[in-house]
């Protein structure tokens, strides 16, 4: 199963409307390249995320390396995420921009819940859709 009815052109004005992994709440991501560093803007509800726009390409590259099945790990900033997940890739030191994608302070994690649709969405990866504990890889 892909992301359902993916649409949008990643802008401000037609932002990408997606669905969390478990297909169970909507959530709209853009891309805004007047930041510096350019970021994506994720809005779910009212919450507003920020997330370095590298973290696309970065992760794409990152599953074709790891090459097989990796576990989201979602997690708020606060909790610790478990080891091996893209979760824990997304806010480890050793990750190409040395730690966080997430960019506003209190609101870095979800990082695995967040990006890894829009990489579903853009074609570079699949993404299982169970109610927990979904996995990801490269296309």
């Amino acid at each position: 199963m892909t992301q359902p009815d993916f649409k949008g052109a990643g802008t401000k004005d037609d932002p990408w409307v997606l669905k969390t992994p478990p297909l169970t709440s909507e959530y709209t991501l853009y891309k805004d390249e007047s930041h510096n560093p350019p970021i994506l803007v994720c809005t779910v509800g009212t919450t507003v995320l920020h997330y370095d726009l590298r973290c696309i390409e970065d992760l794409h590259k990152m599953l074709k390396e790891h090459g097989d099945w990796i576990e989201l790990g979602s997690a708020d900033e606060q909790k610790e995420p478990k080891d091996g997940t893209v979760e824990a890739w997304g806010r480890s030191p050793s990750n190409p921009i040395g730690g966080w994608y997430g960019l506003k302070k209190g609101l870095r994690g979800r990082f695995g819940m967040y990006i890894p649709p829009l990489l579903e969405g853009l074609g570079l990866a699949e993404l299982e859709h169970n109610a927990r504990n979904n996995r990801m890889r490269a296309k």
